[in-house]
């Protein structure tokens, strides 16, 4: 699937953009210029040699909160997919393997988490838990794992009423070998799609909570929370806003685009864009040059 992805335009454009903002979540504190927490008396500066984004209102270099926010923003909106997948994804496989008492339990557990404010609920565990980043990630993830839920029940479904499955519960294997040896490779390329779109979900969710102040204890930065900041600002520094709001945009669309590449790439669709791939090659291979006359 990887060379697929790789194999088009769009995939080649979100894995690459993706993999920049790796590399800042990885290197972003490394990379800070200066420290991100250090204060100044040059508060508000303009952008200049010893500033390349300037400064914010207490005088910290904002390329460095940038850089240095960078991993709290990835990692947090890998916590909220890989919550959500754990939670949505491994239930909604097994309730069509369990029985009805663990399907009506899981879909009703299901709705109560799609009817519930996300935002709200967040706000009121993390004030029982404490502000953490960790805590309002996982609670947002829960909340997002309906999402799982539906796509790998529904693929589950369309599996489950297989002649070749039949056969395998007719033979008496386990439902956990039918769920390794045929229902997951089923399973995995739709799950892929909603996890890449997670990310970018996820991305957003971060970027709010953390604008409002939710799940960072101050100072830290954060992309959203610099948005945050220097919105406050505007006056003195009108561009302020643009490099986190561009970054968020960014890997957001990055997400996305990538989550449709591996639409595009997967199931009934990924088969007939490698017949038609190779059905070219071919083609290509057999237009050589003429051959040259006799004698």
């Amino acid at each position: 699937m990887v060379r697929r992805i790789l194999a088009l335009t769009s995939g080649r454009i979100a894995v690459a953009v993706l993999a920049v903002v790796a590399l800042l979540a990885l290197l972003g504190p490394l990379l800070a210029p200066q420290d991100p927490l250090a204060t100044s008396d040059n508060t508000l500066a303009a952008v200049s040699g010893g500033h390349w984004l300037g400064t914010d209102y207490l005088g910290r270099d904002t390329l460095s909160r940038l850089l240095d926010g960078s991993r709290v923003s990835v990692l947090g909106s890998l916590e909220v997919a890989l919550t959500a997948l754990v939670v949505g994804a491994i239930p909604g496989i097994l309730s069509v393997q369990l029985g009805r008492t663990f399907e009506w339990i899981t879909l009703r557990l299901a709705d109560t988490l799609v009817a519930l404010p996300f935002l709200l609920f967040a706000v009121a565990v993390i004030a029982l838990l404490g502000n953490g980043i960790t805590q309002a990630m996982l609670v947002t993830g829960a909340l997002v794992s309906p999402l799982f839920y539906r796509v790998a029940r529904a693929a589950t479904l369309a599996v489950a009423r297989s002649q070749y499955v039949e056969a395998a519960i007719v033979s008496g294997a386990s439902t956990g070998w039918i769920v390794r040896r045929h229902v997951w490779g089923k399973v995995l390329p739709p799950v892929a799609v909603a996890f890449a779109q997670t990310v970018g979900t996820g991305f957003v969710i971060v970027s709010s909570l953390t604008f409002l102040g939710i799940g960072v204890q101050p100072p830290a930065p954060t992309w959203g929370g610099l948005l945050a900041s220097d919105l406050g600002y505007l006056s003195h520094q009108p561009w302020a806003p643009l490099a986190p709001a561009l970054l968020i945009t960014v890997t957001v669309w990055a997400c996305n685009l990538l989550a449709d590449a591996v639409r595009d790439v997967s199931g009934e669709a990924g088969r007939t864009l490698v017949n038609h791939r190779k059905a070219r090659a071919r083609r290509r291979g057999g237009a050589g040059p003429a051959p040259a006359g006799g004698a």
